[in-house]
Order: structure tokens, then sequence, then C-alpha cells
């Protein structure tokens, strides 16, 4: 089975004075270190919300210092679990990352090639209709 796994990092910057400018930082610094190993880790911003529910920016600055909320997806293959696909994102993810916290959001397990195969093959089977329905027809 193969495993889409998206896990949150909490990437610290520094000499900051607006959020736009820690998460551009942020990314960068990241892919930095991601790179060219995991070259394959798509880096994108991380969500935050209040404890009321409304939707935050995903840096927080205070005195030129930000935590920025990432999100760094990576596929994983062949695995048993989805437990085993998390751990190897964040084995992965954590040997370039070091003192980032990490944690998993969500495991998404991805259809295998040969349903996918096997589900085209059933649609197009509905588009074409049988040889013995086409005689019927004349």
């Amino acid at each position: 089975m193969d495993c889409r796994v998206v896990v949150e990092a909490a990437v610290p910057v520094y000499d900051v004075e607006t959020e736009d400018e820690a998460i551009r930082i942020a990314i960068a610094k990241t892919g930095e270190l991601l790179n060219p190993d995991l070259n394959y880790v798509e880096i994108s911003m991380g969500s935050r919300t209040s404890p009321s529910g409304e939707e935050l920016v995903p840096a927080f600055v205070a005195a030129d210092e930000a935590l920025v909320a990432l999100e760094l997806e990576m596929t994983v293959f062949n695995v048993e679990q989805e437990e085993h696909a998390s751990r190897i994102a964040r084995k992965e993810i954590g040997q370039r990352l070091e003192s980032i916290p990490l944690t998993v959001l969500r495991v998404d397990v991805l259809p295998d090639e040969e349903e996918e195969e096997a589900e085209e093959g059933e649609a197009d089977d509905d588009l074409i209709p049988e040889f013995d329905d086409l005689m019927d027809d004349g």
C-alpha cells in the first residue's frame, strides 16, 4: 500500500518583521534543509486557528522572531499500515530538520494502480456497447 503523509513542522525564524517575511524565510530554510535528499517533499503553509475557530496566519511574530507552521507532504511506498507510513515520513523528514518539532496531521491511503486500472476498465466497458447489443439494434 502507498500513503500520502502530511506532517506539520514548527519552524523558528529569526530577525523578521512581518508574518509574510517569516513564512517566505521558513519555506526557503526548510527547502534548503530537505534538498537534495528529500526534494520530493512538498512544502506549504500550515493552517492555524484560534480557540474560537477563527483562521490565523501560519506565523507568529514576537520580538523579531517567529514560529511558522508549515505542512510537509510526502508519499511513502510499499507499507503495511498507515502507522508505518507515518513513522517513515517522520523519520525521513526529522533526520534533516533537527530540533524542529514535527506532528503527523494525516495519512491518506493512495489507490493501487491495479485498482485504478480496473476501475478505468469498468468505466470503459460502460461506454462501449456489447457486440450482441449492436446486432440486436440492426
